[in-house]
């Protein structure tokens, strides 16, 4: 019997791959290689796709465009979300046992990464004619649908290639790592300082500089709460907060003492975080939240903009006015947080609501990804043995280190997920720049990468180190 894992295998020979190098890279030529994925990316985020029409004021990604690294009406306009989707797909499979997957087996875990930028490249289709059947790119011909999607599908193919030439060893992290950080960067400046404006409070966009007119005018802390979502002094120190907060609370960890068996003396510490799973329950139920308030808004801009078939008014109802972005109704209205503290004083029963079911998925998903991604006891303590670790004062034993772990991974797994939860939840509700979630993945990417460099800088002056580090 075909394993459903198999059925990819066919079609994945079919899409261009990134070869790992054959000799090793130079540092300087790692940084080289990510900086012009990174320019690549914010060119692709600046040019606009050509044959659209005159698109409608609704945005269906919304707020969620800064996790999905993806700007309106350009080359980027899904960013990275068909390929978080497709690992989102196949990480819930594995996870529930849908899927027979063996993550130890290299054939197996080859096929899996095949498999997920196979599917990739189907989000990107289905994504793509989402968008274009949805009308949000107004009322066009064929040919010119045609056209956008074949942007979008090329634009997409892009994204897979720039993410795999950094995780084959020739530039340094992911490419979805480093197209989150510089969208969130890029929000995170732009709602501080930008001249844009007057708004509606007849200041600029920007909280800084509005918070600057309100003292000149003589208006006092006038602008430490705006309305009508407008970036204010709140939202600025909320983002603050919860950088320091991420910061502080990557400091927790457990220090397991061990040594090796085969150097007698050399003893270390192996590191259990607080926040074991870091980022990725975050960065999986932001997709499925924003996969559900996509769908949700395509079916109700072609079946119900009337708000007026009961069934489809209880998956979803939208604003009729200008835009028509904002859920007032259904399920999906409890999937997207009030951003801003006014929004959750006026309506507290949809905050919490959210943030249960938000901490839920993260629990979820940290439990799923610490399974499927060998994070878990089992393949820890066996990582630990084959590599000729012990814990001191215990038998050097598969069974044994097994059992210590046992005592703290799950408990870490679970705590990281609700905290990590509640941290993007919480941030959001504050209306911090870049979303709470966007700022969680940012600084976990940021310390991945300060770690990634310290490596692959000792590495290249200290080539007697590679071994230790696993290179």
């Amino acid at each position: 019997m075909v394993r459903f894992i198999e059925t990819f295998k066919p079609l994945i020979k079919f899409l261009p791959v990134i070869k790992p190098p054959e000799r090793k890279v130079a540092f300087n030529e790692k940084l080289f290689w990510t900086g012009i994925v990174l320019i690549i990316y914010l060119i692709m985020a600046e040019i606009p796709l050509y044959g659209m029409g005159q698109r409608g004021a609704d945005d269906p990604l919304g707020a969620l465009r800064v996790i999905f690294a993806s700007s309106r009406g350009t080359l980027m306009e899904l960013g990275i979300g068909p390929i978080v989707t497709a690992g989102l797909i196949l990480q819930i499979l594995a996870g529930s046992k849908i899927i027979n997957v063996d993550m130890s087996n290299p054939t197996d875990r080859s096929l899996f990464t095949g498999a997920s930028k196979v599917l990739a490249v189907f989000m990107t289709l289905f994504e793509a004619l989402a968008y274009i059947i949805g009308g949000a790119y107004g009322q066009i011909d064929y040919s010119a649908q045609t056209i956008i999607l074949l942007q979008l599908l090329a634009a997409g193919i892009m994204v897979l290639m720039m993410d795999e030439l950094l995780q084959k060893g020739w530039g340094i992290g992911s490419g979805i790592s480093l197209f989150i950080a510089a969208g969130v960067a890029q929000r995170i400046w732009w709602n501080c300082i930008a001249p844009l404006g007057p708004m509606e409070d007849q200041k600029f966009f920007g909280s800084l500089i509005a918070f600057f007119q309100s003292l000149q005018m003589g208006e006092g802390l006038s602008s430490f709460v705006r309305s009508g979502g407008l970036p204010d002094i709140v939202g600025f120190l909320t983002t603050l907060a919860v950088f320091l907060i991420i910061i502080y609370l990557n400091g927790f960890r457990i220090q397991l003492p061990v040594s090796y068996a085969k150097y007698r003396g050399f003893r270390g510490k192996y590191p259990i975080k607080l926040m074991y799973v870091s980022n990725i329950p975050v960065i999986f139920a932001a997709a499925l939240f924003g996969n559900a308030f996509f769908i949700s808004q395509i079916i109700w801009q072609r079946f119900n903009q009337g708000n007026t078939n009961f069934w489809l008014n209880l998956i979803a109802k939208f604003s009729t006015g200008e835009g028509g972005t904002d859920p007032i109704g259904g399920l999906v209205y409890y999937l997207a947080p009030p951003r801003s503290l006014l929004g959750v004083l006026d309506n507290p029963l949809r905050a919490g609501v959210y943030a249960f079911l938000f901490i839920i998925v993260c629990v979820f998903f940290s439990i799923t990804w610490v399974e499927v991604g060998g994070m878990d006891a089992k393949t820890v303590s066996k990582q630990l043995v084959d590599s000729g670790m012990q814990i001191e004062g215990f038998r050097r034993s598969r069974q044994t280190i097994h059992q210590i772990l046992s005592r703290y991974i799950p408990t870490v797994t679970l705590i990281g997920g609700i905290l990590v939860g509640s941290i993007a939840v919480f941030a959001d509700f504050l209306g911090a720049f870049g979303s709470g979630t966007g700022i969680l993945l940012t600084v976990g990417i940021l310390e991945q990468y300060y770690q990634l460099l310290v490596k692959e800088r000792i590495s290249e002056m200290y080539p007697a180190m590679r071994a230790f580090l696993g290179k």
